[in-house]
């Protein structure tokens, strides 16, 4: 994106109240709260003595990235080969690419990032035979060998091996292959990560941290040593910690949270020991209708998978947001509400639906501390496959 374009919005920076004077749809983060939510995983890691490496698919961000570094994390987790060359270009250490690399561009693209990276600092799971000769053939290119984790399924099986016979069949290729280094295994349960009931997503990820301590178990008593056990979330952080099943964490959407994950995380009364930081800031745009208002984020502004926004500021909590097309949203205040309406040009606020998929919408974050605009920052791999 043009940099003026990204820029449209950095006039405002420092100018008190600049926050409420943003050109709009505008992705931002409550600086504060992020600070707060880094600081409580990476404490929440250290205590339980488990190590963090966060996923970037949330933010896409070299900014955030460093500073989850800073308070502790051992590095970052990368879906995609694009978010870890970014991530590699930004100097964030640590990078493992969670899904496998397998077309012979990508193969080729991952040989020249860990050629870029420092030995050790990239590495990518595998999950099929095939595949992991095919790394190793391309992996000659290097002068250290290729580390790689072996992927297992978690019974949700995304991407990964089936079985603990096949986890251990391609741990023994990895081990026995020269121009790869085992380094350890994967256990991604994306299927947990939003079971709402706390005594449900507990009693599921118990059954797969038993599962994962048994292939460790195993693999040992064929000489094979997982030195990363990998896997959790935001949704079962607290739980994949327990038992030392698993070495570390790559929980990702703490880091912002969104209306799904603060739902999943409350148990009874209790809070979601995270807050909310990401927000998108809207106008409102026409108020013509007598029933509703229109604001200027729709479908190209806020993810579309998991529900709808939730108003955070700037019109009756309790109103209800509806799609109304690409570029617009239909706000309803409640029957009989006595808040006033919002008014033409007044700006609302909702938390995220799924933040993931809405930051990926959005090319940069106005980073903002109460009312004021102190920083705007680029979504660094946005797109990048």
């Amino acid at each position: 994106m043009p940099q003026d374009l990204l820029q449209v919005n950095a006039p405002l920076i420092g100018v008190p109240g600049g926050r409420h004077l943003l050109d709009t749809p505008a992705l931002l983060i409550e600086l504060p709260a992020m600070t707060r939510n880094i600081e409580r995983m990476a404490a929440f890691a250290k205590a339980c003595g488990v190590n963090l490496r966060p996923h970037v698919k949330t933010h896409k961000s070299v900014e955030i990235a460093r500073r989850q570094v800073a308070a502790g994390a051992v590095g970052v987790s990368c879906v995609t080969l694009g978010e870890a060359e970014v991530m590699v270009q930004g100097g964030i250490p640590g990078v493992l690419i969670t899904s496998p690399a397998v077309t012979p561009s990508k193969i080729a693209r991952l040989i020249k990032l860990a050629q870029r990276a420092r030995p050790g600092d990239v590495m990518v799971v595998v999950d099929n035979p095939q595949n992991l000769a095919d790394l190793a053939r391309a992996a000659s290119e290097l002068t250290h060998p290729l580390d790689v984790l072996v992927d297992y399924g978690a019974g949700y099986n995304r991407t990964g091996a089936a079985t603990q016979a096949k986890v251990l069949e391609l741990a023994a290729l990895a081990a026995a292959e020269p121009r790869l280094r085992l380094r350890g295994l994967q256990s991604y349960a994306g299927n947990l990560q939003h079971i709402v009931s706390r005594d449900e997503r507990s009693a599921a990820a118990a059954g797969l941290r038993e599962t994962v301590a048994g292939i460790v178990a195993a693999a040992k008593r064929q000489g094979l040593y997982f030195d990363i056990v990998t896997g959790a979330g935001t949704g079962t952080h607290d739980l994949d910690s327990q038992e030392n099943a698993f070495t570390e964490l790559q929980a990702g959407s703490y880091v912002f949270m969104d209306a799904e994950y603060t739902s999943v995380l409350a148990s009874g009364e209790q809070p979601s020991p995270f807050d909310v930081s990401l927000f998108v800031q809207t106008a409102v745009v026409s108020t013509n209708a007598p029933d509703w208002v229109t604001v200027d984020g729709g479908t190209k502004c806020f993810s579309t998978d998991s529900g709808v926004p939730l108003v955070a500021k700037g019109a009756d909590a309790s109103s209800r947001y509806a799609f109304f097309g690409d570029e617009h949203g239909k706000l309803m205040m409640p029957p009989g509400s006595q808040a006033q309406r919002p008014a033409l040009g007044a700006r609302v606020e909702f938390v995220t639906p799924h933040c993931d998929p809405t930051v990926n919408l959005h090319d940069a974050y106005h980073v903002v501390e109460g009312g004021t605009l102190v920083a705007i920052w680029p979504v660094d791999a946005r797109g990048r496959r």
